[in-house]
């Protein structure tokens, strides 16, 4: 018996042993697989990135891989441009991660798009009228300031910082960039949300040095960004950027305008700065009254597939010299000081400190149909007055009337 509780005592202590050494081993392997993860990151992302942060997204990672496809591979010599990383789980296959993207002014594309084009659309598209399309911009959320707005801006899944080459830039330099670090993944944590925006800015940082970009880019705003929110509420009582509509509607009625808005703060030094405004069910089939047969269609398309929404945006400084639309498959960037109407999307000029701004309406796929004329030239007229005396703007030049005419 003794004999026995020997060998088992032994066996016990070797296979503990074992199990440690297998353990060690692991942990070895895993050392060298993130070691080996993080320089991959770094090469494929021209070594724009820390590795070790990219590593860290979504609760941490053993192993990660860029893509073997080089448009998916960044190479600053060849801008725009961008880097995708995907998570690779002991079970094998892949996740999404991380992607870096830069772009730059110059580029045949415009940075900053308005219109009705269904890359902008902000409401996922429903089955029935069941559901409530308008209730939560799931699809395309209105991204909030970094600090001021100067830096750049984020949403829950992406941050973007912007850099502006002044004078003694070398020549080959844009004129201005925007570095975008997101999440390819959903339910992006706070530290996550910081994470990202440290890799945009330190980015940036690198990027500008290589390129000969002469910028003094701002320091990142202390503590976590707050989560950006993504339902909309009453425009009745709407703050932040659109609280221009909420006066609005105060002074001319609903109407058929719209009932709900998101706003996002308003720091009045930003860059750029949007308002969402969407119709609710309720408010659509109120509005349904009195519309010809045609319209009445419209009417019934916004309660699944077609929703109403109106997004106003002003863009400042070197982002108003990089505004564009599509117009029927062909990129147009506006032209800074002027004023018209293309691609679903008016646009009114200002000079805001000295430089030229850009002020925008862009309704979606037929709500412009059922809105008369009058109605959109008044409601356009209330937000460029507004933005251009809050930021003490000069030389407004607005589109002619007959551009507010259905198309």
């Amino acid at each position: 018996m003794r004999t026995g509780w020997v060998r088992l005592w032994r066996w016990t202590a070797w296979g503990g042993i074992g199990l440690s050494l297998y353990a060690g081993w692991l942990t070895v392997d895993d050392v060298r697989d993130r070691a080996s993860s993080e320089r991959d990151i770094v090469a494929g992302c021209d070594r724009l990135v820390s590795g070790a942060e990219v590593m860290d997204l979504r609760g941490g990672s053993v192993r990660a891989r860029t893509s073997d496809y080089d448009e998916y591979r960044l190479d600053i010599r060849d801008l725009p441009g961008s880097c995708t990383v995907y998570q690779v789980p002991r079970s094998g296959g892949t996740k999404g991660l991380f992607t870096l993207v830069v772009r730059t002014s110059g580029a045949p594309d415009p940075l900053n798009w308005i219109g009705d084009d269904s890359g902008l659309e902000p409401f996922y598209a429903m089955d029935g009228e069941s559901a409530d399309p308008t209730a939560i911009a799931d699809r395309r959320p209105e991204p909030r300031p970094l600090g001021d707005g100067s830096l750049g801006w984020y949403t829950n899944e992406y941050a973007t910082v912007r850099a502006e080459c002044g004078p003694g830039s070398r020549a080959t330099a844009p004129k201005l960039l925007h570095v975008t670090a997101r999440a390819d993944y959903d339910d992006v944590s706070a530290a996550d949300r910081r994470r990202l925006v440290r890799l945009a800015h330190t980015a940036t940082e690198r990027l500008t040095d290589r390129l000969g970009c002469r910028t003094r880019l701002k320091a990142l705003p202390d503590g976590e960004q707050a989560s950006v929110p993504s339902a909309l509420g009453s425009a009745r009582t709407a703050g932040g950027s659109c609280r221009w509509f909420a006066g609005h509607l105060a002074a001319q009625g609903q109407g058929r305008l719209p009932d709900r808005a998101l706003a996002s703060p308003s720091p009045d030094t930003g860059a750029r700065e949007t308002c969402l405004l969407a119709v609710s069910p309720a408010q659509v089939r109120r509005s349904s009254d009195g519309l010809d047969e045609e319209e009445s269609d419209y009417a019934r398309s916004a309660l699944s597939h077609s929703p109403w929404w109106l997004r106003t945006a002003s863009y400042f400084g070197a982002e108003a010299r990089t505004v564009g639309y599509d117009d029927i498959g062909e990129d147009v960037i506006i032209e800074a000081g002027t004023a018209g109407h293309g691609g679903g999307a008016w646009w009114a000029s200002s000079v805001c400190d000295g430089e030229p701004a850009l002020h925008t309406l862009s309704t979606s796929y037929l709500y412009d149909n059922v809105l008369d004329a009058r109605t959109l030239s008044d409601l356009f007229h209330a937000y460029v007055d507004d933005i251009t005396e809050r930021r003490g703007c000069t030389d407004v030049t607005y589109p002619d009337a007959r551009d507010f005419r259905s198309s």
